[in-house]
């Protein structure tokens, strides 16, 4: 059958888009395909959310989220002129693509990375060029100190989970003083150190963290940017062009609140990394490589299993992970780091799995 092409169609910008991690629709699955925390958000937000006064939705939200703004600076340290709030920080970063990148020179980040980056690239008809990570997918700092016209670094990297020292990033920020360089700092809480402390530094630096990991909350989508005052008011002439409503009062009042409560997010981290770490352990056991993730997943090949294999088993389990049939990471599988009972529920298929092809 073929299908007429409409007039109109010759106007319309075309964009692969994004694709997120499967979304299952039953409840009785163990989901560890989207990086999402397996602990509820801290308790003061559950009373934060039966309080909820209804009839103050009909007001429109605090444009600068001050509640917000005021815990995130609290707890960083930095002032209101050096902090950006947006929905997620997917819409941050779209944002600072928008605001930043708009020369004729390419945009630089890795080959292996957020794949949302180069989907921004080319809705915003953005040059960019994917700069190859080394046999150990890691970053060579080489590759973004030549021409372009800005650069994104995801540190820790998504998929690989692996960390880079800061100081090879004030290295490349440094050589950069006429692009903005932003850090994406997604999984930083999670066995890294944050870029922050360079924002005095340098001017050019754009640092930005997310409330969906670390901080138990993806589905109230808040993320923010710290960075110098003038790249930030750059930032929210962008927002404020295109929406001055963009966080809602909940997420506002539940967002402070979870910045508030500095030993439940520390003690939800840390019991992250230590079923992290012990899941390492026994997955080298199992016969798995994996880079050395300071984010709260893995990104894990076995030396014999073919990861293809391995998510399709694993589904019919009713266990999700992720997995791209894309160049260079097609045998690996990002596994998310759920509570102990998920991680050994996965642990026990994974050697079924394997026993049964004889590959254990």
């Amino acid at each position: 059958m073929v299908v007429q092409k409409m007039k109109w169609e010759e106007n319309v910008r075309r964009v692969a888009p994004y694709v997120p991690g499967e979304q299952p629709k039953s409840k009785n699955v163990i989901k560890l395909n989207t990086n999402e925390c397996p602990y509820p958000p801290a308790p003061g937000i559950q009373r934060l959310a039966e309080q909820l006064d209804c009839d103050s939705l009909r007001l429109y939200p605090d444009t600068e989220a001050g509640k917000l703004a005021d815990a995130l600076c609290g707890y960083y340290g930095v002032s209101r002129e050096q902090l950006f709030i947006g929905v997620g920080s997917d819409d941050v970063l779209a944002m600072a693509f928008q605001a930043f990148f708009n020369s004729d020179k390419p945009v630089l980040f890795p080959d292996v990375t957020y794949s949302f980056y180069d989907v921004w690239a080319e809705l915003f008809r953005i040059p960019y060029e994917r700069k190859a990570l080394d046999a150990d997918l890691r970053i060579r700092k080489e590759d973004y100190m030549e021409e372009n016209g800005g650069i994104v670094i995801p540190n820790p990297n998504a998929p690989t989970g692996l960390f880079e020292p800061v100081e090879t990033m004030e290295e490349i920020i440094a050589a950069n003083p006429g692009s903005v360089v932003i850090v994406d700092e997604a999984y930083v809480d999670f066995g890294g150190e944050s870029c922050l402390k360079l924002v005095e530094k340098h001017d050019n630096l754009l640092v930005v963290q997310t409330f969906s990991k670390s901080r138990a909350m993806a589905g109230m989508r808040i993320g923010f940017a710290m960075g110098n005052p003038k790249l930030i008011a750059y930032l929210k002439d962008v927002k404020f062009s295109f929406n001055s409503y963009t966080m809602n009062m909940p997420s506002i009042e539940c967002g402070a609140e979870a910045v508030r409560d500095t030993e439940y997010f520390k003690d939800t981290v840390n019991k992250i990394i230590h079923t992290r770490e012990r899941i390492k352990r026994e997955l080298v056991q199992m016969g798995f490589r994996f880079p050395d993730s300071k984010a709260n997943f893995i990104f894990a090949a076995h030396e014999k299993a073919a990861a293809k294999t391995l998510f399709e088993e694993l589904k019919k389990r009713g266990i999700f992970v992720r997995f791209w049939d894309k160049p260079r990471i097609s045998n690996y599988l990002r596994i998310t780091i759920g509570t102990d009972k998920q991680m050994d529920i996965l642990l026990q298929n994974l050697k079924e799995i394997l026993a049964e092809r004889k590959f254990l």
